[in-house]
């Protein structure tokens, strides 16, 4: 009997993508498939995935209202080269084209209404429909010269990894830069993102975004809290040279972190908006409400950057300006062999210790049950011991007289001569 091939699906970020690209809620999909919005968000999240019609349905509920383009059917998508010196946005992400600056309502004119995923510090954010106008987006950064072609099915793992690791490494050091100020931290979170993609190249090779996949690793490696715990990171790197630059990078480090990687995403990269919000697991008018926010924060302290377009530019400008240099892929790769090796190493080493721990218990633990003995009882009838003290007067004569024979001991004990 032959089993019939499980229809594609796209990956959890790109499900959320689309639906939101038709304007489709997670209800609207639970109806339209047959199943609960509970079973929709944990499709969309990854956690399960759909079988039988039900796949079928839900595939093409996603891809039915929107045509399938040749680099989409690709498992591997084309990677460009990206030697240049600005926060590009990826190749293979589609930039919508913006509308005329004229016809968009500005931010100030929305009317406003609290948002629950706002930060209490920078007051509540404006009302936003599911897909609200942000005004006009910055132009893209200049594209490459040279285009590489598709992967062919010919290339190595190895080959294929450099390829990718070439295309997003430059850029991605500095969008982690922009995200930490830290010249350090931005280099090991992306060589650890990069050694979680070797580590896991099979799912990332296959994957629609591979770019996408390795950068939303970097970022939340570069953003975790944890690293307030390790000593380097107490003391704080020199900023930038430039006075200008020094400003642009403070006003976004006070930024709450979800609220700079938004407008990195945004404004600095160049994703569109149902991209940004897959990307930081939130909703559309929630990241909307998110890049509001972190623009007028931006535009309160550097009134010169409120227009979109300018701030895209200085962006690119303050990640640029560092000479931040990713490793070499073939020391990546080579990192993250020796630190599977070494945590490998470590797990065998603490499994063999916990046998012999276990062997040592077993072999030296009693095999038997021992009563343990009872407690002590008084025994009557017999007088009790008693400590040297002074004579008495019967001891004293009787010492005396002792004392008072010729020989020592009594006299029967003397021998006589005959």
């Amino acid at each position: 009997m032959t089993r019939t091939p499980e229809t594609p699906l796209p990956s959890p970020k790109e499900r959320r993508r689309l639906r939101e690209a038709q304007s489709l809620s997670q209800a609207d999909v639970a109806a339209a498939v047959g199943v609960t919005r509970a079973t929709v968000r944990s499709w969309e999240n990854g956690r399960t995935t759909p079988r039988g019609t039900k796949r079928d349905a839900y595939a093409r509920l996603l891809t039915g209202a929107k045509e399938v383009t040749p680099h989409q059917e690709n498992p591997a998508p084309a990677l460009v080269g990206a030697a240049t010196g600005s926060v590009q946005a990826s190749p293979d992400r589609a930039e919508p084209t913006p509308e005329p600056p004229s016809e968009t309502p500005p931010a100030a004119e929305l009317a406003p209404k609290p948002d629950p995923e706002s930060d209490p510090e920078l007051g509540p954010a404006p009302a936003l429909d599911p897909e609200p106008e942000l005004g006009p987006r910055p132009e893209p950064g200049p594209r490459p010269e040279a285009e590489l072609e598709p992967l062919s099915t010919s290339l190595t793992p190895d080959q294929a990894f450099d390829a990718l690791y070439a295309f997003c490494a430059p850029a991605l050091v500095r969008q982690t830069y922009l995200l930490t100020g830290r010249r350090e931290l931005a280099r090991e979170s992306v060589e650890r993102a990069f050694q979680l993609a070797w580590h896991r190249w099979p799912e990332v090779a296959m994957d629609r975004d591979p770019a996408g996949w390795v950068r939303a690793t970097a970022h939340e490696f570069a953003l975790s809290p944890w690293h307030r715990l390790r000593p380097r990171h107490r003391n704080p790197e020199p900023p930038p040279t430039a006075p200008a630059d020094r400003a642009l990078l403070d006003v976004l480090l006070q930024l709450p972190p979800v609220y700079r990687r938004t407008l990195l995403l945004y404004d600095g990269v160049g994703l569109d908006l149902p991209e940004t919000a897959a990307e930081t697991e939130a909703s559309t008018p929630a990241a909307a409400n998110r890049l509001l926010h972190a623009r007028e924060a931006v535009a309160r302290r550097l009134p010169e950057l409120a227009e979109p377009k300018e701030l895209h530019r200085r962006l690119a400008e303050v990640a640029s300006a560092e000479r931040l240099r990713a490793a070499k892929p073939t020391t990546v790769r080579w990192g993250g062999e020796q630190r599977a090796r070494h945590w490998t190493r470590a797990a065998i080493a603490f499994t063999v210790v916990l046998i012999g721990a276990t062997t040592l218990t077993l072999r030296t633990a009693p095999d038997h049950y021992e009563p343990p003995l009872a407690p002590g009882a008084t025994v009557h009838g017999v007088p009790p011991r008693v400590a040297p003290g002074p004579l008495s007067a019967e001891e004293l004569a009787l010492r005396a007289k002792l004392k008072g024979e010729t020989v020592s001991g009594p006299e029967r004990l003397v021998p006589k001569a005959g």
